[in-house]
């Protein structure tokens, strides 16, 4: 277990050696809430790299990661926990078929420890090995109101209560990353209980950066070209605009095809990497690519 870093630059390391390129205010966030003992909530477009974060501290630390996918009627008991039933009933056959007849005892054994499958969020409760882990949960705004107020109380004393056993409190803290693509918003009460921070798509040069860690065998050139018509496109009328994910599949993408230098034809066959809306994809072909790719050159000659 690598202990956590102890200032701003020690942080913004930890995730560059994850290949996690970030600016200093995303790392003073990150390492306030190392120290604190804070959970992050991250908002932002998607695609601007909140969940890879959560990968980066867990690997760079050395910890555990545990991810809870948020979903349109997510509730407590789903995020949780839930009973093995299917071997319930084995059990309650078995004791049938022998005769047993003592009912407390019986009930004990189903509801016991042998019998729960936790859920993320009592997994990120219970001792993990290397440390307290990283509890990711991502894209929060998919749930409703009344998960919130849950997760509100769960996150105040990290803990949780299952009927049948108790309080279940951890020994240690998980480290905890929310995320939001802001599809709505989350509410304030929740927000106060963490440090904020907004991802936003990155400049050029820290794009170029993250671009030659994730895609290190693309040549400058070609990088430079594909990170300016990226970054071009982020500035157009479109349905949803690509991210850093996309940059960096779009990349990987035009080196399989061997791709050496850009061309309206080789943008067309591959936009799909990129925008993810057929009306988007329209609106970009032929002669919108052209336009886009020669000012993009443009403006490389005269960087």
């Amino acid at each position: 277990m690598t202990k956590l870093p102890q200032s701003i630059d020690d942080t913004i390391s930890l995730l560059a050696g994850q290949d996690y390129i970030c600016g200093r205010a995303l790392g003073t966030v990150v390492f306030l809430a190392l120290k604190l003992g804070r959970p992050m909530f991250l908002e932002g477009e998607a695609g601007t790299g909140k969940t890879e974060i959560a990968k980066a501290i867990a690997a760079g630390l050395g910890r555990r990661l545990i991810r809870l996918q948020c979903y349109e009627g997510l509730d407590a008991a789903s995020a949780v926990y839930e009973w093995n039933f299917p071997a319930q009933m084995v059990a309650i056959r078995t004791a049938e078929a022998t005769g047993t007849t003592d009912r407390d005892a019986l009930q004990a054994e189903l509801f016991s420890d042998d019998y729960l499958t936790a859920r993320p969020l009592l997994e990120a409760m219970q001792p993990q090995e290397g440390g307290p882990p990283v509890l990711l949960i991502d894209e929060l705004d998919r749930t409703d109101a009344p998960f919130e107020a849950f997760l509100m109380e769960a996150l105040s004393d990290f803990q949780v209560t299952i009927p049948e056993l108790g309080t279940i409190k951890a020994a240690e803290p998980p480290i905890v990353i929310l995320t939001s693509n802001r599809t709505r918003e989350v509410h304030d009460a929740l927000k106060r209980r963490c440090l904020y921070h907004w991802v936003d798509y990155p400049d050029f040069e820290r794009e170029m950066a993250i671009l030659s860690a994730r895609a290190p065998e693309a040549k400058e050139t070609l990088s430079r070209e594909i990170v300016g018509f990226v970054q071009k496109l982020r500035t157009e009328d479109l349905f949803k605009a690509p991210g850093v994910a996309e940059t960096i599949d779009w990349a990987k993408c035009l080196l399989a095809l061997d791709v050496l230098s850009m061309s309206p034809e080789v943008i067309a066959d591959t936009l799909g990497a990129i925008l993810k809306y057929q009306d988007d994809i329209q609106k970009i072909q032929g002669s919108e690519a052209k336009r886009i790719l020669d000012e993009v050159r443009a403006e490389l000659a005269d960087a």
